[in-house]
């Protein structure tokens, strides 16, 4: 969004959209199909409870298939006898948090699970939920309100809004930042991801980018004191994000 001497990008899925609700849901609906005997152990309790730690876990998933990954090995950690992973053992939510890119290929090799057949899983159960019950669909994504509130009456072009089809964020930004209708404008980056934006400092052509870390996204307390430390970066509430729009 241009105007008034300033350029804003924003991440979608963890600034302006929560999608966790959602993509949890969705998940849970694939592990189900994708293990249904070990399902079989878990009640509805169990259910809340996994959806509950998923809130806390959401920081760690890059691609939505690795939500599958964690209802199942939060499923071994309340239910011994459905191990099939000896990772799981002594494990808590916290060691997840911390330590997700060493668990993953862990477990995955495990398991015997392969990338590409969870992502097409994962996939399809979204798309048949959403045709199926779409309000209900909308109803799981929770949205930024104050953020909403304050674009309400604005239309984005189809042009600018750019998908995962588009390439890397930082490519994008490069993209956005040399359109000839952009010259002169002072950049903002909106981002959740600390490591979105420390791939954006790695970049000299970026150097013009003021880059922020909303406080309200998909990050850890202890991302955000990191982020406290790198001078490049400002920290953002949501309700000073919403100030800056007016």
């Amino acid at each position: 969004m241009g105007g008034g001497g300033h350029l804003y990008a924003l991440d979608f899925d963890g600034v302006i959209c929560d999608s966790c609700g959602e993509s949890s849901l969705s998940a849970l609906k694939a592990a189900k199909i994708r293990w249904p005997q070990l399902f079989e152990q878990v009640d509805p309790r169990m259910e809340d409870w996994i959806i509950g730690q998923m809130h806390t876990l959401r920081p760690v998933v890059e691609t939505g298939y690795e939500n599958l990954l964690l209802i199942r090995l939060l499923v071994e950690l309340q239910i011994p006898s459905t191990r099939k992973s000896m990772v799981s053992v002594g494990l808590t939510v916290d060691a997840i948090l911390e330590n997700w890119s060493e668990l993953k290929p862990i477990i995955m090799k495990e398991w015997g699970e392969h990338r590409d057949s969870l992502v097409d899983l994962f996939g399809r159960v979204r798309d048949e939920w959403i045709d199926k019950d779409f309000a209900g669909w909308i109803g799981a994504n929770r949205f930024a309100d104050a953020l909403l509130r304050e674009l309400a009456g604005v239309i984005i072009p189809p042009e600018r809004i750019y998908g995962l089809g588009t390439g890397p964020k930082v490519e994008v930004l490069k993209k956005i930042q040399l359109m000839p209708e952009h010259e002169g404008l002072m950049l903002h980056f909106v981002e959740d991801r600390l490591a979105t934006l420390k791939n954006v400092i790695k970049e000299p052509a970026l150097d013009g980018w003021n880059l922020y870390l909303g406080r309200w996204g998909y990050n850890t307390e202890k991302e955000r004191n990191e982020a406290e430390s790198i001078a490049r970066i400002q920290l953002l509430d949501l309700s000073d994000f919403s100030k800056k729009l007016k």
